[in-house]
């Protein structure tokens, strides 16, 4: 029993950081200009990431006979509020978008290593989140790499 509902808090926990990846990547698209298309295009990508993340942590948390969290997290929140502070006073330039979007990625992979720092995790779960932090490292990569790249 004591597996089942530690396996559910650490999938819903992963379900609520996809939720703050999806609205963070919504909100940094809305941010950005028209001629930013490149990285609107590639933030729809990561959206559709994580919804497809979440979707698969969903499915887990079910079949335990669990509920599956809906929100965000308090960080989550607190965070995309530090986004729209700082737009004020920064302006929505590419650079800044990407410097927001990558301090979000470093929250995911964060919240994935702890989650896998779990002992009790059934070994198909921990491979299922093992998988997914592997691919969201990429995305990270990726957002520093296109940050890096700016003036």
């Amino acid at each position: 029993m004591k597996t089942t509902t530690v396996t559910t808090e650490v999938l819903n926990d992963l379900v609520q950081i996809n939720n703050d990846r999806i609205e963070g990547y919504e909100k940094a698209r809305e941010e950005l200009k028209d001629e930013d298309a490149d990285l609107k295009s590639l933030f729809l990508n990561m959206i559709e990431e994580s919804q497809k993340y979440k979707m698969a942590l969903a499915t887990e948390v079910s079949a335990l006979g669990e509920d599956i969290e809906t929100g965000t997290t308090t960080s989550g929140k607190i965070y995309r509020g530090w986004m729209d502070v700082k737009a004020l006073f920064t302006g929505h330039d590419r650079k800044t978008v990407l410097n927001n979007c990558e301090f979000g990625e470093d929250a995911a992979q964060n919240a994935y290593k702890m989650a896998l720092e779990e002992e009790d995790l059934p070994s198909n779960i921990r491979t299922l989140i093992s998988d997914q932090k592997a691919s969201l490292r990429r995305s990270h990569d990726e957002i520093k790499r296109l940050r890096d790249t700016q003036a």
